[in-house]
C-alpha cells in the first residue's frame, strides 16, 4: 500500500501496478480486476473527522486505512461507497461501527446479492464476509460536512447505474470513483453508453480543476490528479466503442492508436494492462443481442 497526498486534506491509499506482486496465487478478482490496473481508496480528512471513499479490496487493506488515519488523530469516520462493484466494498467490515452512505441503487444491489458476495460466488473468490450494507442512502444529491469541509455526493449513471461521485466545490476537486479511469473506462454496462455520455457531460459542467479517479497512475494521483480533459478522453473512447458495432475494422485497431490524441493532450497516460480491458469492452459491444 502506498499513501499518497494529492491535496490538502486528501489521502489516497493506493495498491497495485507492482510487477510480480499478487494478493493471492489463484485466479481472483482482487488481482485480476483491481490490482493489475492499480486502485486507490480515498480519505477526506479535517481535524478528527474522515470520510472514507470506498473501503478497498480486502479487510486487510481497509484495516490499514483505518489504522493509518487513527494514528494521525482521526476519531470519527463516515464511509461513502462509490458503487456496487466488489473492489470498492470489500473492507466494509472494518467500518461496521460507522455510518455507510451509498446511492439507493447501490444499497438495493448489495442487499440483493449479499449472499453471493459473502459466499464468493458473485464474481469468484474471495468472498466478502461479512458484507456491511449501507446504513443511509440518497437518490440524486446529498450535502455532507467533514469537519469544516463541505462536499456534495452526486448520483451519476457512468460505468454503473448506481455510481456516486464526490464534489468539493470550494476546492474544485472531483473524486470520481470508477466513472473515469486512466487509461480507459471499463464498459460494465454496454447498453448504457448513451446515458454514460450524457452523465459525463454533467461532470464536465461541474468544471473541476482536478480529478482523482480510483483507477489511475499513482504518480499522477500523487501530483494532484488529472485535468478536466480526462472527461473528454472518456467520452471520446466511449464513442469509439459505439462505432465498433457498425465498423468491424475498428475493432482491431490497437488501443495505443485509439487513445493517442488524448495521451498527447495530457488527459490520460497509456498503461499496457488496459489492452485487456479494451478487448473485453469491444467484445461486450459486439456481442450478439439476445
Amino acid at each position: 500500500m502506498r499513501v499518497l497526498r494529492p491535496a490538502d486534506g486528501i489521502v489516497a491509499f493506493y495498491d497495485g501496478r507492482v510487477e510480480g506482486y499478487r494478493f493471492a496465487e489463484a485466479l481472483n478478482w482482487v488481482d485480476d480486476g483491481a490490482l493489475a490496473l492499480g486502485i486507490a481508496s480515498y480519505a477526506i480528512v479535517d481535524g478528527g473527522e474522515a470520510l472514507i471513499y470506498d473501503t478497498h479490496v480486502s479487510v486487510e487493506h481497509a484495516r490499514f486505512v483505518r489504522e493509518a488515519l487513527e494514528a494521525e488523530g482521526v476519531t470519527r469516520f463516515v464511509v461513502v461507497l462509490s458503487h456496487k462493484h466488489l473492489d470498492h466494498i470489500a473492507g466494509t467490515a472494518v467500518f461496521a461501527d460507522c455510518e455507510v452512505i451509498a446511492t439507493a441503487l447501490t444499497a438495493e444491489a448489495l442487499a440483493a446479492e449479499r449472499a453471493a458476495i459473502e459466499a464468493g460466488t458473485k464474481a469468484g473468490p474471495p468472498g466478502i464476509d461479512p458484507l456491511v450494507l449501507p446504513t443511509r442512502t440518497f437518490d440524486e444529491r446529498m450535502t455532507l460536512d467533514v469537519g469544516r469541509l463541505r462536499l456534495e455526493l452526486i448520483h451519476v449513471d457512468i460505468h454503473s447505474d448506481d455510481a456516486a461521485v464526490i464534489w468539493l466545490p470550494g476546492e474544485r476537486l472531483l473524486l470520481a470513483g470508477d466513472t473515469l479511469e486512466d487509461t480507459v473506462t471499463y464498459c460494465a454496462e454496454p447498453d448504457g453508453l448513451d446515458r454514460h455520455l450524457a452523465n459525463l457531460e454533467r461532470l464536465w459542467d461541474l468544471d473541476p480543476d482536478r480529478i482523482l479517479p480510483n483507477h489511475g497512475a499513482p504518480d499522477v494521483i500523487a501530483a494532484g490528479g488529472y485535468p478536466k480533459g480526462l472527461i473528454r478522453a472518456t467520452q471520446d473512447y466511449i464513442r469509439v466503442l459505439e462505432r465498433c458495432r457498425d465498423e468491424p475494422a475498428l475493432r482491431d485497431v490497437p488501443l495505443t492508436e485509439l487513445v493517442a490524441d488524448s495521451v498527447r493532450a495530457g488527459w490520460i497516460t497509456y498503461y499496457a494492462p488496459y489492452e485487456a480491458v479494451h478487448r473485453e469492452n469491444v467484445a461486450a459491444m459486439t456481442a450478439p443481442t439476445r
